[in-house]
């Protein structure tokens, strides 16, 4: 899977294998352009992948998304028929992929943000987590 941006800065997928058409579209549409959101997902596949459960389930409005140290489950709530199961090792590797391309895309500098300004706003936005969550990112250190 590799991603680019449309006109409107937005993130397209390409898949060579259409069994991850539900997962470009969770990435694309649920995660989007929200860092944030990136986070959140990182931090559940790092605690499958340590055996450990995710500190609360995946919320959104999209997708009904299952967390298990086995296998990742995608359900399109929108689209009737798009699901996918993808092994947990897998998905780790498309979300961190995926954090890259964010983190290389345009900032958008017209944009006022009141949180750690003088920041990336990845950056920013990872502090935020950090401090939402009152714990360094598991991914600190080896993503960012």
């Amino acid at each position: 899977m590799s991603f680019s941006l449309d006109g409107f800065r937005l993130p397209l997928y390409e898949l060579a294998d259409q069994r991850y058409e539900a997962l470009g579209v969770w990435l694309i549409s649920d995660i989007s352009i929200y860092f944030r959101a990136c986070l959140d997902a990182l931090e559940m596949i790092d605690d499958v992948s340590n055996g450990r459960r995710p500190a609360e389930e995946w919320s959104s409005d999209k997708f009904e998304v299952r967390f298990t140290p086995e296998l990742v489950s995608l359900e399109n709530l929108w689209l009737e028929g798009q699901h996918g199961e993808y092994p947990v090792a897998e998905v780790r590797e498309v979300l961190e992929r995926y954090w890259r391309f964010l983190v290389s895309t345009p900032e958008r500098t017209h944009l006022i943000r009141e949180y750690h300004p003088d920041l990336p706003q990845w950056q920013a936005d990872l502090l935020l987590w950090e401090e939402t969550w009152q714990r360094p990112h598991p991914y600190r250190g080896r993503l960012f």
